[in-house]
């Protein structure tokens, strides 16, 4: 069984601290609150399809308060979901529609490449208009909390990172298998009938997949909490989609605001993109926060990530302080990268997230 190879899965169910930070995520997990996706597909919204995007985005706005407040009345049981009736339209059709608009001149992910995918036009990221899967299993090797979890493995990604451990799918390496959204959802619902804690949406990366991800979970069943697993660099609109869709927002925080991210990454203006993400997050969802310790990255990005976390989200937001790195990929054509974290950088990023005041990482 999988407590057997992660017992810390099992023993972070008592972790006080863990459950203050994803308090809505365990309570979905435990089937005592239904995950998003169910919220947003009984809210009833009323509009055209072929209304102006202006237009369309004004009644998201609107319908976006209203999910609110109605995600408050069902988790504090004075409104049961199963007693609202299913709309004709509802606010997820609302994201989808949207999200296929923003298509036809992409501006999913921050490069806001702006080609018409829904005409085979291809951006950065390399994505068309039928998601390309690599793998679907449930993951041991993830955020104790998150273990057994149900990871998507999409292809393409918004990101050049020299260093990419999944290079082979986010550059194209592999050829993928095309799903339609009922296949993706009847996958999701396999995963929850054999014991995943949650669907993990990754990559790759999620962000140029959003219209199919939209479109898949009008049809999933299981009472399953959607954990969004993103390099961060997605654009605003992106951010708004995914605000009443996204139970755990599982992001990455790869650089400080010097010029790493686009020196390694080809990331221009990471840090201002990747931080107002957070905040968006933050407000709308629960976080998970991974911080990958990069060799000699550890003044210039990681005490600058760590401080501004504990400063902004707070002391207790779950935070991974992470030693995986291993030079893959390209990373030999950045020096510093040539080699793996030294004992003394793995203590420095410990002391770095202890003098910051974060009371709630993992290493």
């Amino acid at each position: 069984m999988w407590y057997m190879i992660r017992p810390d899965s099992l023993a972070v169910l008592k972790d006080k601290k863990v459950r203050r930070s994803l308090n809505r995520y365990f309570k979905v997990m435990e089937g005592e609150t239904p995950p998003k996706f169910k919220i947003a597909r009984k809210l009833p919204v009323d509009y055209k399809e072929d209304l102006p995007t202006e237009k369309l985005w004004e009644i998201h706005h609107t319908s976006l308060e209203e999910y609110v407040k109605l995600e408050s009345r069902i988790d504090s049981k004075t409104v049961r979901l199963e007693d609202l009736e299913t709309p004709k339209k509802s606010f997820l059709d609302l994201k989808s529609t949207i999200a296929r608009r923003i298509l036809e001149s992409c501006h999913l992910c921050s490069r806001r490449c702006g080609v018409n995918r829904l005409k085979g036009e291809r951006g950065y990221c390399g994505c068309g208009n039928q998601i390309l899967v690599s793998t679907i299993f449930a993951h041991m090797g993830e955020e104790p909390e998150l273990v057994p979890s149900g990871t998507i493995f999409t292809l393409g990604c918004t990101l050049r990172c020299l260093h990419c451990q999944n290079w082979s799918i986010s550059q194209w390496y592999e050829r993928g298998v095309t799903y339609t959204p009922k296949d993706l959802a009847a996958e999701i619902d396999r995963l929850k009938r054999e014991g995943c804690r949650n669907v993990n949406l990754v990559g790759g990366e999620p962000t140029p997949w959003l219209e199919r991800w939209l479109q898949t979970f009008k049809y999933v069943n299981a009472d399953i909490p959607v954990v969004w697993n993103s390099n961060s660099y997605y654009s605003k609109e992106t951010a708004e989609l995914l605000a009443g869709f996204a139970d755990v927002y599982l992001l990455d925080f790869k650089y400080g605001s010097g010029d790493c991210a686009k020196r390694i990454s080809d990331a221009p203006n990471y840090w201002d993109v990747c931080t107002r993400n957070h905040l968006e997050a933050f407000k709308y969802g629960e976080l998970i926060i991974r911080v990958l310790v990069l060799p000699g990255h550890l003044e210039c990005c990681v005490k600058e990530i760590l401080e501004w976390i504990a400063d902004n989200l707070g002391k207790e937001v779950r935070v991974n302080v992470m030693f995986q790195y291993r030079p893959e990929w390209r990373a030999h054509e950045v020096p510093e990268l040539r080699r793996r974290l030294t004992r003394s950088e793995m203590d420095r990023a410990v002391e770095l997230a202890r003098k910051a005041g974060l009371t709630n990482f993992i290493i």
